[in-house]
């Protein structure tokens, strides 16, 4: 049995949203029932020139839809970039799950050597469909998840490491 490029992606991505949603929800909890500011944890930060919190599921979200969207062929959606709530966060996180969803086998079938080209600040990269999945999205995804996860983690949400991994089998 081969392995489909859709199977090794668009499930790996769907899981990872499912857990980050569900980290998203034990932060809005612990919000509630501590009767915290849930924009302290939104805009947070383990280090000054780090990222916010917001910034680190926007773009575990963005990698996700941006690589269904290019391995499909298909234009990669836009979200507004405007959430201020942990409420906002976990609908961005629904509404990317949504998207990676409608994607079927078909539309990335064969898309293991298409080529994938990224601009950025530091000049273009060029990927075979494979590469970019395996040392681009993967490797973004987990940095992403996981830094969002020790955010949480850092300011007193009760998680551990099976939040991250969720149902496993």
């Amino acid at each position: 049995m081969s392995l489909s490029l859709h199977s090794v992606t668009i499930p790996v991505f769907a899981h990872a949203l499912v857990n980050l949603a569900a980290l998203l929800e034990k932060a809005r909890l612990h919000v509630e029932a501590k009767k915290l500011d849930g924009s302290v944890f939104v805009s947070y930060r383990l280090f000054p020139d780090m990222l916010p919190f917001a910034s680190q599921v926007r773009i575990a979200c963005d990698i996700v839809k941006g690589a269904g969207a290019r391995l499909a062929g298909i234009e990669v959606p836009k979200f507004a970039d405007d959430e201020t709530t942990l409420e906002q966060l976990i609908e961005r996180v629904k509404k990317t799950h949504a998207f990676i969803d409608g994607l079927s086998p078909a539309q990335i079938e064969g898309a293991e050597g298409k080529e994938i080209a990224l601009n950025n600040p530091r000049g273009t990269m060029k990927f075979t469909g494979l590469d970019y999945v395996n040392k681009f999205v993967l490797p973004n995804l987990y940095f992403h998840s996981a830094t969002a996860y020790n955010i949480l983690r850092h300011n007193g949400v009760e998680i551990g490491k099976q939040d991250f991994l969720g149902k496993i089998q």
